[in-house]
């Protein structure tokens, strides 16, 4: 009878914890300071987020492979995974709180997905890393002899910061989504410098000086150069650049979808919005970026650089190129 009862106190128990948690798929701690934005959430809201390192495109494959029986709750990723996981009947509408403070090219307009910040993309550069070769300042400069085995890229067919890179590349090489033959000749010209292509978030990898340059966002940069006292530089190259929203999702039949709504309330609130500005962010909501964070970014000249694209149609022609990737460059 005690063992009973004991039995029946521990499914409760665990019942209960289960029940305070919402899972997030791609929430990882390294990556635009998720770290503080999950200590936030569970401060007040009482929801526990447990950390996932998968990247966008893992994150999009998982919702779909589960799509009989979910196991996130929610899931943030670049915004032409937003797209295709609406296209895939894998999310929930739903319209978090301050949902009218978020520009509609910036959401779905049934709330399939939404906006939470952007990112500028650049290179990241360990400048102690490259012991005395210049900081490069344009994509081009990458092709150098001098860079050889310095300079890394995320995975394009699987990564979105990788996906986000080669549209960046193709764009300032006078390409467009209809054709990527910029990017790929680009990439093919790359190889001659043998990068580095890891498959997820690299930041480390660039504070320890092991990937000295990496196509990666602002964010990225001024947290390894504020936050983490590393003599990190970001360069917008020359030739221009894009900018990219990063959205989330909640998860169609989700075990636990209303602490998942709860998460999502909570990072489009005033200080969820805040916890993005302060990791160097463009919060969708704009009021939250303090003059102290404004301050670290750089100035508006060089971001002119960047540029927005059409986000639907970079979705559509995502697959194409991700194919085109592994049959002529991997």
């Amino acid at each position: 009878m005690i063992r009973t009862i004991a039995a029946v106190a521990a499914a409760l128990f665990a019942g209960s914890v289960i029940a305070q948690n919402a899972i997030c798929y791609n929430c990882p701690p390294e990556w635009a300071d998720w770290a503080s934005q999950l200590k936030s959430i569970k401060s007040k809201t009482s929801v526990t987020v447990p950390p996932d390192n998968k990247n966008s495109g893992q994150t999009l494959s998982q919702l779909v492979a589960e799509k009989a029986s979910p196991v996130a709750d929610i899931a943030y990723y670049g915004v032409t995974f937003g797209i295709q996981a609406k296209k895939e009947g894998v999310v929930a509408n739903y319209k978090p709180a301050n949902w009218g403070d978020i520009p509609a090219g910036l959401k779905d307009a049934d709330g399939a997905w939404f906006t939470i910040h952007s990112g500028t993309l650049g290179l990241m550069v360990n400048v102690d890393a490259l012991k005395g070769k210049p900081v490069p300042k344009s994509w081009k400069d990458l092709l150098n002899p001098q860079y050889k085995g310095l300079v890394g890229y995320l995975d394009p067919a699987s990564a979105f910061v990788g996906y986000v890179g080669a549209v960046a590349v193709n764009q300032a090489m006078g390409g467009d989504l209809s054709n990527f033959d910029r990017a790929i000749s680009y990439f093919k010209d790359l190889q001659k410098n043998a990068p580095i292509v890891p498959k997820q978030t690299s930041y480390a990898r660039v504070l320890s000086g092991e990937i000295p340059i990496l196509f990666d966002y602002d964010f990225n940069a001024y947290r390894g150069k504020y936050k983490d006292k590393a003599n990190i530089a970001f360069v917008i190259p020359a030739e221009g650049t894009v900018i990219v929203p990063y959205v989330m999702s909640l998860v169609a039949k989700g075990p636990n979808a209303a602490n998942g709504q709860k998460v999502l309330d909570h990072i489009m609130s005033d200080e969820g919005q805040a916890i993005w500005a302060n990791a160097y962010l463009r919060p969708v909501r704009e009021k939250a970026i303090s003059k102290e964070a404004q301050s670290r970014f750089l100035p508006a000249s060089e971001y002119a650089r960047a540029k927005t694209v059409d986000y639907g149609r970079m979705a559509e022609v995502q697959k194409g190129f991700s194919e085109r990737y592994l049959k002529e460059i991997q």
